[in-house]
């Protein structure tokens, strides 16, 4: 199969405008466009929705509000009142996830959350901030994290070294999963819009296939963010309240 037909050539990282500083390359690339674009479409959503601000509001004011009660709730029902001045950063993490993988559905947009250094940055982001939180609220009795009250001494050896590796395994599980599904998804997608014009008139089969997993692929979309939203504010629970 040639480069450009690949099923995998859909990921494939185009510089726009070369930058190159001594011996690293910042240059512009197509999923840095998409990352801008991201962050542009999520501000004119808010902005152009909330500039009337109607007492009864139209659709627009109307889905601007309801993604804001929807991660709000989302951070009152796992996190508790102690979550709300991180209410910014959890809605900011919500909303750039979503919008990032709706415009990789886009025909010609580029789904830059399908790569795992973009994933495991966010990741790790979250995971540092989280840990910071976790150490300025509970300085030293934080480290109890690895070793719960209650829990008899002799099992210490054990347990200390499994909960460490769990600790410091969050990143990269909150990464994965993020990347592995929308990969998966869209190499799944352009497999199949292969086959409906290879098999003429048959490709009737892989159309109606291609519309279906689309859908699909919308409804993970959504559900992508929402894990990613809801694993950093547990996370953020574990950091305020410990065990």
């Amino acid at each position: 199969m040639a480069a450009g037909h690949s099923p995998l050539s859909q990921f494939e990282i185009k510089r726009w405008v070369p930058i190159q500083i001594g011996d690293f390359d910042i240059s512009f690339t197509n999923s840095s466009t998409f990352m801008v674009l991201t962050v542009v479409a999520v501000s004119l959503f808010l902005i152009l929705g909330m500039r009337k601000k109607a007492l009864v509001p139209g659709r627009w004011q109307s889905m601007v509000e309801l993604s804001y009660m929807f991660i709000a709730n989302l951070l009152k029902d796992t996190v508790g009142n102690e979550g709300r001045p991180y209410f910014p950063f959890v809605f900011s993490v919500f909303m750039f996830v979503l919008i990032g993988n709706l415009f990789g559905m886009v025909p010609y947009g580029f789904t830059f959350t399908s790569h795992i250094v973009v994933t495991f940055v966010m990741a790790l982001v979250v995971f540092l901030g989280v840990t910071v939180i976790a150490i300025v609220k509970h300085k030293l009795h934080f480290f109890t994290l690895f070793m719960p009250p209650g829990v008899p001494m002799v099992m210490a050896p054990l347990l200390v070294p499994i909960e460490i590796i769990s600790y410091l395994s969050r990143p990269i599980s909150l990464s994965v999963r993020l990347f592995a599904n929308m990969l998966a998804g869209h190499t799944l997608l352009k497999v199949f819009a292969g086959f409906v014009i290879s098999l003429g008139m048959f490709g009737v089969f892989p159309l109606a296939f291609v519309v279906a997993l689309t859908g699909l692929e919308l409804v993970i979309a959504f559900l992508q963010a929402f894990v990613f939203t809801i694993l950093t504010c547990l996370y953020l629970n574990d950091a305020l309240h410990l065990h």
